[in-house]
């Protein structure tokens, strides 16, 4: 997929390049153990095939890639023409968001390199991005989703490094969530609900299933899937 580097979300974080480079060397040092079978499933991911192989950590890498794009798609919408009927303060919510959403895409872009799947073109059409109450809604389920598949995904990561990078932007989606939530019911304890906290303190866990349930509706092009 196209997309720029440079944006009026763009906001480049102190670490961002030392997370990459990071992560980068990880997949290098992993793609050598794992010829030729791993790799030559990403590789043709990589020549426009969208499909996601969650035998390795590479599926699971570009999983991650597939949602970050989605969510950042998203906000990118919405902060370019926002609702009239939003209060004080939340476009600027939306926009910090937004900016952490195209920095984890841009991360994942650049980390997987010739290992990245293509995603589809995204599709926004059942949104109605006019409406305060929608675009909320959108987002809550959004973030939700995003840290239900973060944390549903972890038992599938083999290399340490993988995990602690899936682990630092869990962290953040939680943030946003938390925000979200507190944009519709504010001063209440829907930013830690029922819905996504469990009785034992445990945040929601989606398996990639049920993740893609939810989010395939919105890429004009449906995944193709394996290993779940």
């Amino acid at each position: 997929m196209n997309e720029s580097e440079s944006g009026p979300l763009t906001r480049a974080g102190e670490g961002s390049l030392e997370r990459r480079s990071f992560l980068a060397r990880g997949l290098l040092g992993a793609a050598a153990l794992a010829l030729p079978g791993a790799l030559s499933g990403c590789v043709i991911a990589a020549a426009g095939r969208p499909k996601l192989d969650f035998h390795d950590d590479f599926g699971v890498l570009n999983y991650a890639y597939a949602l970050e794009t989605l969510e950042s798609k998203f906000y990118e919408r919405v902060i370019a023409s926002p609702p009239s009927d939003l209060k004080a303060g939340e476009l600027q919510v939306l926009t910090d968001i937004g900016a952490h959403e195209i920095q984890h895409r841009r991360f994942f872009k650049r980390a997987l390199g010739i290992l990245r799947v293509e995603i589809p073109q995204i599709n926004l059409s059942s949104i109605d991005f006019t409406s305060r109450a929608t675009v909320l809604a959108a987002a809550k389920s959004f973030e939700d989703t995003g840290v239900g598949a973060y944390n549903g995904v972890g038992r599938r990561v083999k290399l340490a490094e993988f995990l602690s990078i899936a682990g630092k932007i869990v962290s953040v989606e939680a943030r946003h969530a938390a925000a979200i939530r507190d944009l519709i019911d504010p001063m209440t304890r829907s930013f830690a609900g029922n819905d996504v906290v469990d009785a034992r303190g445990f945040d929601l866990a989606l398996s990639p299933g049920d993740v893609l349930e939810r989010v395939q509706p919105f890429f004009k092009t449906p995944f193709r899937v394996a290993g779940i």
